[in-house]
């Protein structure tokens, strides 16, 4: 059995009551929250309302809420750094206090 992915990629926010109904429908609340949903006509009609709003893909199982949230994880061996004190010195300090 097939399945649709659905993904809200642009916010419901100024739009009218009937097409946030949709989203509502679809279990949309937050931008970036995917769902999954069986490919039938009645969902298929719900995305065709907003098909500006979704991103959509066929799948063929649906995946658990920890799936989805591990396939958003940056990928191992990069990290974010901060600037230390030393860096910040070097260059001046911008004017401000590292503290």
């Amino acid at each position: 059995m097939s399945w649709f992915r659905i993904t809200l990629h642009r916010s419901a926010i100024g739009l009218p009551e009937r097409t946030r109904g949709v989203l509502a429908a679809l279990g949309l609340r937050r931008r970036s929250q995917t769902v999954f949903h069986p490919v039938s006509q009645d969902f298929a009609g719900m995305i065709m309302k907003v098909k500006e709003l979704v991103r959509v893909q066929e799948v063929d199982a649906p995946k658990t809420d920890a799936e989805v949230k591990a396939e958003r994880q940056f990928a191992p061996g990069f990290w974010v750094e901060k600037r230390g004190k030393e860096v910040m010195a070097r260059r001046g300090g911008g004017g401000r206090d590292m503290n």
